[in-house]
């Protein structure tokens, strides 16, 4: 079983922020080698362990908001999920095939379920700096993740001498990579110059009423640093905390003056009561004017720490290290207007889903923003994989990407996936570039998820006619072998 788990501390190494990412197809190409003449159960423990060694370690971070959490959603969610996915596969030669379609499936699943979907460590993360991130901008997150799994695939024919289709599927890879790569994102709508604040502070810290003020003391004194002509400043997520609507708020005329003075409008996050239970979290424009524009309810919520699902069974066994209130979600387009042009917005959490991001920009989107807030979690896990995912979406809509977040990272992504000016965890600094608004659609925009699930899919159905002529052809042999005549021994 150190097979099983080395092939899963492969996958893990390669995802941020180790990011060896040669070590995907590598552990691909191991598990695929396990599971090789194995039954049923044997194929599922192996799969089993894989899940653990691959999300073990790539959700560590958990651990400090919740350990019962952290060990249950390792060896009783992720691992026998991807155990699962090892049952499906077939131990025969089907496998190099079964495997990179069910990872497909998987993910596709890992992006909508539970709780609306929770997708950290997905293969595709792994591939931000390296030459396959081009084919995200064909079939989005699921086409990548599938094609390092076939990469893996090839590897394993490589292994065994197997050069000829080993060379088909590499041949194939490499077209999809280029042709992505020669995609063309459009020519520029026009230049703007934006600003990303970011205050600075503790790391690994949680919400306290104390604390707020302080944070948005942090933005504000980071605002004022801003000299020269901008024509948009973002703000990340919640950097406004406040009893109360904002509207009504001191920090709204604080801000309106900063915009003034400036020339240019502030998105802001603001959190803000509803009720003794409730909060709401969204993005608004202030205007140099004062008036507030184009305002964004954060619609897809972290479970667990936005929101919690079956509270009622929940709240009687574990109280009070819930999430005392719930965010309320959103139900508006995911698209803001600015004078500096229309803006998609995927608030923190929802970067991490290709979904939101296309909704944006479907609605006219010329750059995406991200708002975010990292500032509570431990380690930098995901903080990078949210760079990752950043990266994912940039490629995606053929977008700039601005990232903004309290504490780190801070960053502008460009539409090839490149990262420019991250911060550093923790330092206050203000990122000024200016970046084209693009208008292009690329077949990820368009067609998002289809390609890879129905690559998937039909290659599941492909090796399932298969094997059913292969049984059929084996009992037909079977019934004429019974049916043959005996012939008796000469001399008898």
């Amino acid at each position: 079983m150190l097979g099983a788990l080395g092939a899963g501390l492969c996958i893990c190494a390669s995802m941020p922020p180790w990011g060896w990412w040669p070590l995907a197809p590598v552990g691909i190409a191991l598990w695929l080698h396990l599971l090789g003449g194995r039954r049923m159960r044997s194929r599922f423990a192996v799969s089993w362990l894989v899940g653990i060694a691959w999300y073990g370690p790539s959700t560590l971070w958990m651990w400090q908001l919740t350990p019962p959490g952290y060990v249950v959603g390792v060896l009783l969610a992720w691992g026998p999920m991807v155990g699962v996915v090892g049952i499906i596969c077939p131990p025969d030669r089907r496998r190099l095939v079964v495997l990179p379609a069910m990872i497909v499936v998987f993910e596709w699943f890992h992006l909508h379920a539970p709780f609306g979907g929770v997708p950290l460590s997905i293969l595709a993360y792994t591939q931000t700096r390296a030459p396959l991130l081009p084919v995200a901008r064909l079939g989005g997150a699921l086409l990548l993740g599938g094609v390092v799994a076939a990469l893996g695939s090839a590897l394993y024919l490589l292994a065994i001498r197997r050069w000829q289709p080993a060379l088909a599927v590499i041949a194939v890879i490499a077209v999809l990579a280029v042709g992505g790569s020669l995609w063309p994102v459009g020519d520029p709508v026009t230049t703007v110059r934006v600003a990303a604040v970011q205050g600075g502070g503790p790391q690994g810290t949680r919400y306290s009423a104390a604390e707020a003020p302080l944070v948005y003391q942090r933005h504000l004194a980071a605002t004022r640093t801003i000299t020269g002509p901008v024509d948009l400043v973002v703000w990340p997520e919640n950097a406004i905390n406040i009893s109360g609507h904002f509207a009504d708020h001191p920090y709204r005329g604080e801000l309106a003056r900063e915009a003034a003075r400036i020339g240019a409008p502030i998105l802001v996050g603001v959190v803000e009561d509803v009720g003794d239970d409730q909060f709401a979290n969204y993005v608004v424009v202030v205007n140099p004017d004062g008036s507030l524009t184009g305002r964004y309810d954060k619609n897809r919520r972290v479970p667990f720490g936005e929101y919690v699902p079956l509270r009622f069974l929940l709240q009687p066994l574990v109280g009070s290290t819930l999430p005392p209130r719930d965010q309320v979600p959103g139900t508006g387009t995911a698209m803001v207007p600015t004078s500096a042009g229309p803006m998609a917005v995927a608030i923190s959490w929802e970067i991490f889903f290709g979904r939101r991001v296309r909704e944006g920009v479907r609605a006219g989107g010329e750059v995406v923003l991200n708002p975010t807030n990292g500032s509570s979690y431990w380690l930098t896990q995901v903080q990078t994989q949210q760079v990752a995912a950043s990266q994912l979406r940039a490629v995606e809509s053929g977008r700039w990407l601005v990232q903004a977040a309290p504490t780190g990272f801070s960053a502008f992504v460009d539409p090839s996936g490149d990262v420019h000016q991250r911060t550093s965890v923790s330092e206050r600094a203000v990122i000024e570039r200016d970046i084209p608004r693009l208008d292009a659609t690329t077949p990820a925009q368009a067609l998002g998820d289809l390609p890879a699930l129905v690559l998937a899919l039909g290659a599941l159905a492909i090796m399932a006619v298969d094997h059913r002529r292969r049984v059929i052809r084996r009992r037909a042999g079977a019934e004429v072998g019974a049916g043959a005549p005996v012939t008796p021994p000469t001399g008898a």
